[in-house]
């Protein structure tokens, strides 16, 4: 425990050593990556140690009697979830060293590095915290330094708005934190969460106040939906480093809160369950629905971010139901699935925003409609994208499959054990998850064809070049990450077994356990998994073998009868999925469109315009603000700017307070 601790205080003085050497960037840059990256090589063994042990360390420092000890622990949860912010965070560091740099000219970057190791170790923090208050602290510090890592181009319109609405929702969601453990802090007589684990006259009433609470606080920071606003508007506005970090890690800050407030409230009520699976299936949904028509590419990587997500919800959800309704191998399946693609998401987004950031490095752009015909000039960066939108996808080899098959058995078993009607529950459940798998395949093959393939649409793809090795090398460690998952799964899940049992319970230990035997399927769905790999790969070996030692015949390919075909011949990113887009998803997330037809025999102009709103954030949120702005604008009447009117009113409320005060004694 205290190597962490020392490891999180080299991060933040790095951070300062930064700050301080702001004129001199390649400085600030080795001094904050490098104290980053030392940072998080040294507190990984001690969370590998506890994770694979299962034994807690901690750290007991006094206090004052009101905020109770300065409590610090790392239990099996909690390493879970400090490996990826530990790992994501190091990689992220060397990616940004370089990716930075070429701003050097324009911007500080001493700033940006501080932030930065203040965002990791508040994460850290975050997930070691072991009292109220040091949690929210940590809470608030994590947001507000992501802020300003959203805000780094702040001379930007769009980024300054995405910055806000990032902030407005952050502590929308700290409202409901603060008063889910202001009841916790009163039933349990403590603010520390030994005691909340040891209650034990909460009530029902009150466990489900409580839990309901944490799930729309913590799920503004996951991006469960209705909450998801903020996604899409931060993670495209942040650097590339910083977007990975935000959506491999940040997100699963949120799920981390729900598992560890789900430890205080003793035995989960059965439609704590439904509710939070029925919030997965919608925010799972909503994010592929909206991922498939964005032109942006960091924009779909947001809303794809969003669709996991959900998933991640729809397996928690399964969990309590299972838990509730006494199934222990269904609760262990879905606990499994959940974790899984909890450690799976951050490799794969990672990888994906480490990608695009290249792109974006390489080309100037990341408007996929003027992108194309990268897969020539930037070949190593193509070659990673691709392995990450398979594996995000969840398609078979790769890892986002292993994760999303656990998801699917746990389904279907809840679907053979329910008695019943009840039994067509979770086995449409079955069916949605292999309509959002399809939406999510369709929606990354058109990320990589239109991007990757054809030809180059414009300037900036004709003249893009490959990046640097310091922003290819962590997406190489990303993909080496997802194959070894993806070939030996059954060792990621007996390594993640200790946080299982801690969630689940001690009497499920045999359960758990029996997934990772040899005889266990996830043995054999890795071996297939490699055996399909080695066939791929032999059969690229072939390919590039047969175009070294045979000449190729060069000419124009066939333009359907055009004498002068064009770039603009080629498919668009929404006249791929046109047809889906306009017949299988619901209305309320189509796009809109506005066309002016040609008329006449000799028509001179036409026209046609597409955009994709997100509508919860245009017909609910915007109108929302707007009135309660109109409102509040009301009350400048009482901004005077005169001091004496402004000691009118501290008197004032200081009469009413104590008028308050008397009445209220005089009643009780």
């Amino acid at each position: 425990m205290d190597v962490i601790l020392a490891a999180l205080a080299i991060q933040v003085l790095a951070g300062i050593v930064a700050l301080a050497f702001s004129k001199w960037p390649r400085v600030a840059t080795i001094a904050g990556a490098g104290g980053a990256v030392l940072g998080c090589l040294m507190a990984l063994p001690p969370a590998i140690r506890v994770l694979s042990s299962g034994t807690p360390e901690s750290l007991n420092l006094p206090w004052d009697a009101a905020h109770g000890a300065f409590r610090c622990e790392v239990d099996p949860l909690s390493a879970f979830f400090l490996l990826p912010v530990l790992g994501l965070s190091a990689l992220a560091a060397v990616y940004g060293s370089d990716y930075l740099l070429a701003y050097r000219r324009q911007k500080s970057l001493g700033s940006p590095w501080f932030f930065f190791n203040v965002f990791v170790a508040a994460m850290a923090f975050v997930v070691l915290a072991r009292t109220t208050l040091l949690f929210l602290i940590a809470w608030e510090v994590m947001s507000v330094a992501a802020f300003c890592l959203v805000t780094f181009e702040h001379e930007k319109a769009e980024v300054r708005q995405a910055g806000w609405i990032y902030l407005i929702a952050a502590h929308l969601g700290v409202v409901f934190l603060f008063l889910a453990f202001v009841l916790l802090s009163r039933n349990a007589g403590s603010v520390e969460f030994e005691s909340f684990r040891a209650m034990s006259s909460l009530s029902a009433t009150a466990s489900s106040i409580i839990f309901v609470l944490a799930l729309v606080g913590f799920g503004a920071k996951a991006g469960f939906v209705p909450f998801h606003v903020w996604l899409p508007e931060a993670h495209p506005a942040a650097p590339s480093h910083v977007s990975a970090l935000m959506s491999g890690v940040m997100i699963k800050m949120g799920i981390y809160g729900i598992l560890r407030v789900l430890t205080f409230l003793g035995q989960p009520a059965a439609w704590w369950g439904l509710m939070l699976a029925g919030l997965g299936m919608a925010t799972s949904l909503v994010g592929i629905a909206l991922a498939l028509q964005q032109r942006d590419v960091k924009r779909v990587l947001a809303y794809s971010s969003i669709e996991n997500v959900g998933l991640i919800g729809l397996a928690l959800g399964t969990w309590l139901w299972a838990l509730a309704s006494g199934r222990p191998t269904i609760a262990v399946l879905a606990i499994t699935a959940a974790l899984l693609h909890i450690w799976n998401h951050a490799l794969m987004k990672g990888l994906m925003f480490f990608a695009a950031g290249s792109v974006l490095h390489g080309t100037g752009t990341k408007d996929m409609e003027k992108l194309g015909g990268l897969m020539q000039r930037m070949p190593w960066t193509a070659s990673a994208m691709i392995v990450g939108a398979v594996a995000i996808a969840a398609l078979p080899p790769m890892n986002g499959f292993v994760s999303k098959w656990l998801l699917y058995l746990s389904l279907m078993n809840s679907g053979f054990e329910t008695p019943g009607i009840y039994s067509l529950t979770p086995l449409f459940a079955v069916g949605f998850l292999a309509l959002v798998g399809a939406l999510a395949a369709i929606g990354f093959v058109r990320l990589t064809g239109i991007a990757l393939l054809g030809s180059p649409r414009s300037e900036f793809a004709e003249h893009a070049h490959e990046s640097s090795p310091w922003v290819l090398g962590p997406m190489l460690v990303l993909v080496t990450l997802s194959l070894i998952v993806a070939v030996i799964p059954q060792r990621s899940v007996a390594f993640m077994g200790t946080a299982v049992r801690q969630l689940n319970g001690k009497d499920l230990t045999s359960a758990a356990l029996s997934m990772t035997t040899p005889d266990a399927p996830l043995t054999t769905l890795g071996t297939l998994n490699g055996w399909t790999l080695a066939a791929i790969a032999a059969v690229a070996v072939m390919f590039f073998a047969w175009g070294k030692t045979t000449r190729c015949a060069e000419g124009p390919t066939w333009g359907c009868g055009y004498l002068k075909p064009t770039v603009r011949m080629q498919y668009t990113g929404l006249s791929f999925v046109e047809m889906i887009a306009e017949n299988l998803l619901p209305r309320f997330v189509r796009p809109h469109t506005a066309k002016s037809l040609p008329r006449g025999l000799f028509p001179s102009e036409s026209a046609f315009e597409s955009e994709c709103l997100d509508p919860l954030s245009k017909k609910l949120y915007e109108p929302l603000f707007d009135t309660l702005g109109n409102w509040f604008s009301r009350l400048r009447i009482l901004q005077q700017g005169k001091v004496h009117v402004y000691l009118v009113y501290i008197v004032l409320m200081v009469v009413l307070t104590l008028a308050w005060v008397s009445v209220r004694t005089w009643w009780l």
